[in-house]
């Protein structure tokens, strides 16, 4: 006769690995997250591709820098101006309203951390920043699908709507590649 452990670690491993991804299943994203998603990606997309020169020595440094200097202002901005349009002339709070405003838009800063990452990586010699700023493009066309369809599932849609939604996304992406190539 055979006994068997209808417990073991193993088991217990598995139920907490299937939970989990029940549960990211299930995770819908707020607005926030992918508004900031999608807007910081193509901003960092677009400000590497417009400090990304051809005539000029690299400086993927500098560029990571003005990436990462861009999405914060961008978040600040759009957060300020999120204060500023709910504001009231009854509203005592102004400051610390706004400063949680501007604080929610993080997504905004961490969508752009991959660009960064990508020109810090040619700073510090992994490769040459043209090699980065074209694999961040292609890179970041495909986190904007990725985006889109996120989206789109979160909402209910279907996986058709969902690639639909994610390719329109992805367009935008493509349209700042094709944009760099016809610059240089």
């Amino acid at each position: 006769m055979s006994e068997t452990m209808p417990d073991g670690p193993g088991h217990s491993v598995s139920r907490g690995l299937t939970g989990l991804l029940r549960r990211i299943r299930r995770y819908r994203p707020s607005e926030q997250l992918l508004f900031g998603g999608v807007y910081g990606t193509v901003l960092a997309s677009s400000v590497a591709a417009a400090l990304d020169r051809v005539n000029t020595p690299p400086a993927p440094g500098y560029d990571a820098l003005w990436v990462l200097i861009s999405a914060l202002a961008a978040a600040v901005a759009h957060g300020y101006a999120h204060a500023i349009a709910r504001h009231t002339a009854a509203d005592d709070a102004v400051p610390v309203h706004t400063v949680r405003l501007v604080l929610e838009e993080w997504p905004l800063v961490a969508a752009a951390l991959p660009t960064a990452a990508a020109l810090l990586a040619a700073y510090a010699g992994w490769w040459h920043e043209y090699t980065a700023v074209d694999v961040i493009l292609v890179f970041n066309a495909f986190t904007l699908f990725g985006w889109g369809a996120w989206a789109s599932r979160s909402a209910g849609g279907s996986w058709a709507a969902a690639c639909r939604v994610g390719g329109v996304d992805m367009l935008l992406g493509l349209g700042i590649v094709a944009a760099n190539t016809l610059i240089k």
